[in-house]
């Protein structure tokens, strides 16, 4: 599980959507198996994790479709953009991640790509279920109110 967050991170991908089409309900950090020229792309922040999941192969979890852009001064050393990338976590982790999407339904979804204290890639996943339309237009209307009843409280003093 993911602990106090430290605001001084580098955020290099985020899924802002991720929260509001999914229910979240575990979340968990896992590194990420990425080439050299993939790590300095990221440190430009360029990256896009909206349309990527995590998905099961031979045991193993792995972050597909997301999107690291080709690093320019790589010419032709430069890696694939949307390859699938291995995501490391304990074999625990693995297994419960695996089965709650065969037996639950769920799925593993990225909410960001940071690094970490000692400048290593991590990626924040975690364990969701889709909501339907009525879930959408409750959260939104939450969102709402929230704003408007900070922007009361302000006006109030």
């Amino acid at each position: 599980m993911v602990e106090k967050v430290n605001p001084n991170r580098k955020i290099a991908a985020e899924n802002r959507k991720a929260r509001f089409e999914y229910a979240v309900s575990d979340v968990y950090e896992a590194g990420i198996a990425l080439a050299g020229t993939e790590i300095k792309s990221l440190r430009s922040g360029k990256a896009t994790i909206g349309d990527s999941y995590a998905a099961e192969r031979n045991g193993e979890l792995f972050l597909v479709n997301a999107y690291i852009p080709e690093y320019l001064q790589a010419n032709q050393f430069n890696h694939e953009t949307k390859r699938p990338r291995k995501l490391l976590l304990h074999k625990r982790q693995v297994n419960k991640l695996i089965g709650a999407v065969q037996r639950e339904g769920m799925t593993i979804v990225p909410l960001k790509i940071y690094f970490n204290d000692q400048g290593r890639a991590k990626v924040e996943i975690a364990l969701a279920k889709g909501k339907n339309a009525a879930d959408k237009r409750e959260t939104a209307k939450k969102r709402d109110w929230d704003r408007e009843k900070s922007r009361i409280m302000r006006d109030k003093g």
